[in-house]
């Protein structure tokens, strides 16, 4: 049984990702609609959160660290801890490195490759970091997601991005529910990261959304969720 998962994410207009270079509003501006995220993050009750490598790299702000004397080390998973709440990184190369076992109170799960260094799930096992290695030549997030239920607890898991990590799960037809919040603002750059990015193929054919619930929040946002169906 997999978790329940939602992707949460917060965009312009015209569906961009970064919203250091959205245009300002009369209504609020990007710290406003910032708490606005977190407060609808909190009511998801969500018991773990997912973002990719490169926003979780700016998070965990570690460097590499590796143990002098690396020994046997578990695969294809390590449970360090099992907690109340994780944050998890979607990290097939390797390349997060944390200060230590978790990342804003909530402990941490790195989702690797299976060509990841034993000297780097050495350095996550001494840092209290869990993990969990693909066997085959992809991650398959189908079966990384019963792990996750089966051996972390996880019930509810929120996906937030980057746009290759969300695109991965809905490629996958793995997410249940996709709650958006809109800003007033426009980003308008050529080449601007969109919310989702699925490569090439798209998603055309693959998922159906529904509309679940449209509400208008302050500072001039719009929160929109949709239930997520594989097509």
């Amino acid at each position: 049984m997999k978790p329940y998962v939602i992707c949460l994410m917060e965009t312009s207009l015209d569906g961009r990702l970064h919203p250091s270079r959205f245009t300002d509003s009369p209504q609020g501006g990007r710290a406003d609609w910032g708490r606005l995220y977190e407060q609808v993050h909190g009511t998801l009750k969500a018991d773990a959160w997912l973002v990719g490598r490169v926003t979780m790299t700016e998070m965990a702000k570690g460097v590499p660290h590796p143990p002098a004397n690396v020994g046997a080390v578990a695969r294809p998973f390590h449970v360090a801890t099992r907690a109340a709440s994780y944050a998890i990184a979607l990290d097939p190369s390797g390349k997060v490195h944390f200060k230590g076992s978790g990342v804003g109170g909530d402990s941490a799960i790195a989702l690797l490759g299976r060509d990841v260094p034993d000297s780097h799930l050495a350095e996550l096992a001494a840092d209290g970091v869990s993990y969990i290695v693909a066997e085959g030549a992809e991650i398959d997030l189908a079966a990384t997601l019963e792990i996750l239920a089966r051996e972390f607890g996880i019930q509810r898991l929120a996906v937030e991005g980057g746009a290759r990590a969300n695109g991965a799960f809905f490629a996958a037809g793995l997410v249940d529910e996709f709650s958006v919040l809109i800003a007033p603002a426009l980003d308008a750059r050529p080449g601007s990261e969109a919310i989702v990015d699925a490569g090439p193929d798209g998603l055309a054919g693959k998922v159906t959304l529904s509309l679940l619930a449209a509400e208008t929040l302050d500072h001039g946002v719009v929160h929109l969720r949709y239930a997520v169906k594989p097509a």
